[in-house]
């Protein structure tokens, strides 16, 4: 079993590096998918409230044998436009999450949206820390925030987020954020962190660097992540994929090897591939 390095989070908290997303997993095949993820040996998962397998992946948990303190749990609040955004709201969905995953507590509660035409994420936060205090959620943080966004948290509340979760991979790198990050003590998760594989893993300098290693090209991008202090989360429902995806710290890019990877990404902005927080409100 391969043993997953943890970095601290701000609050002393240890989180894996790599952990198991379940995007686009529906509920009825995530028990088998994060069953299988667990056996492999990842003990980070995460999902989400939006995704619908909250409930799938609860199962999975319970069903594993492996003792709860071994597990890092993430789910997030969807904080979707049809409702307006209380203490009281945020924490029915919080209870409802935690219902559903059949936990007592999360390690790690996200703000999946800053939806910063909607003016709500602050009130929201403020709940965030009532949850952070009371040990329901061990952590607390946020998803797809801008530089912008976590200014207006901070100006706003001394409870700096724990990580921010952003959409990152050597097509769409965030340099600057990832910079922001690091400055203010905030964690960076990757979400798609092989780009899907729409496109980043068929191209020739991440195959020729693979060839080299002797490694897949998906093995290859999340050794670039590690190697830039990210955390990564990909997500597979192929059994081969799964642990293919864990093996990444038996090997080390070289210098010329990740400043290939870095050069993809070149350009004013790189290529999103998701939603643009700044405008998503859906």
């Amino acid at each position: 079993m391969n043993q997953v390095p943890t970095i601290k989070l701000n609050n002393g908290t240890l989180m894996p590096r790599l952990g198991y997303g379940v995007w686009q997993v529906p509920d009825d095949e995530a028990e088998q998918a994060v069953g299988t993820a667990l056996e492999a040996g990842y003990r980070s998962v995460d999902t989400a409230a939006v995704y619908g397998n909250e409930a799938g992946t609860g199962r999975a948990l319970a069903g594993s044998g492996v003792p709860r303190e071994e597990l890092f749990v993430t789910t997030k609040l969807w904080n979707g436009p049809s409702r307006s955004w209380g203490r009281d709201e945020v924490l029915r969905a919080f209870d409802d999450s935690l219902g559903k995953l059949g936990l007592d507590h999360v390690d790690l509660y996200l703000i999946h949206w800053p939806r910063p035409m909607r003016e709500d994420f602050l009130a929201i936060w403020k709940t965030f820390e009532e949850l952070a205090e009371s040990g329901r959620a061990k952590a607390v943080g946020v998803s797809n925030f801008r530089p912008a966004d976590l200014d207006r948290l901070a100006a706003e509340s001394a409870l700096v987020p724990a990580v921010n979760q952003i959409e990152l991979h050597p097509l769409f790198p965030q340099t600057e954020l990832r910079a922001l990050h690091a400055e203010r003590g905030i964690v960076t998760e990757a979400w798609s962190p092989l780009g899907q594989g729409k496109e980043l893993l068929t191209l020739p300098e991440v195959a020729e660097i693979a060839a080299r290693h002797g490694r897949s090209a998906a093995q290859v991008v999340l050794r670039w992540h590690l190697q830039h202090g990210n955390v990564v989360i990909p997500k597979s429902v192929t059994p081969a994929r799964i642990r293919e995806n864990l093996d990444v710290f038996g090997f080390e890019l070289d210098a010329a090897d990740v400043a290939a990877l870095d050069a993809l990404g070149a350009g004013a902005a790189g290529r999103r591939i998701g939603p643009d927080p700044s405008v998503f409100d859906v």
